[in-house]
């Protein structure tokens, strides 16, 4: 069966809608991420207040829009609902063979050698300018403000602005 464009948006728009209207103020939710950021604003760009981990249990106190203020105990801080489940999500789910927190590899496996494997891969995708192109990135990125974040988001209603 195929949808009119207009309405699969309106469908869309419907399921966004009442993924956000699960969350009511002084009822309790929890985090689906692996460290989620609380912020001093309702906005991506805010100032991070704390870090929650992964299916904690957190009140939330107030909302706008798609944003939540949630506390556990003393921490407090704005999330973006999608962030958040009014269901426990399964604790064991996070150990599923994706890699955790580049903070928490160890030196043994950050340190390891490129094995010939690698270089050879590398050598056939032409991949001999990752140092150049990292530059790039990282100067491309360093350009980008807050702002640019902002209205990029507000364009392509990504994040608090869908």
């Amino acid at each position: 069966m195929k949808m009119h464009p207009s309405r699969l948006l309106l469908l869309a728009g419907f399921f966004t809608v009442s993924a956000f209207a699960a969350f009511e103020v002084g009822t309790f939710a929890y985090t689906k991420r692996l460290e989620t950021n609380l912020l001093a604003e309702p906005k991506p760009t805010a100032e991070s207040t704390g870090q929650i981990a992964f299916a904690h249990k957190v009140k939330v106190d107030e909302i706008k829009g798609p944003w939540l203020r949630v506390s556990e105990g003393a921490v407090a801080g704005w999330v973006f609902a999608a962030n958040l489940s009014d269901t426990k999500p399964n604790e064991n789910a996070r150990l599923d063979g994706v890699a955790l927190l580049a903070s928490k590899t160890t030196a043994t496996a950050a340190a390891r050698p490129l094995d010939e494997t690698v270089v050879k891969y590398a050598e056939q995708r032409d991949l001999r300018s990752a140092g150049e192109d990292l530059q790039w990135m990282l100067t491309t990125s360093d350009a980008i403000t807050d702002d640019d974040v902002t209205a990029y988001l507000q364009e392509n209603k990504k994040g608090e602005y869908q």
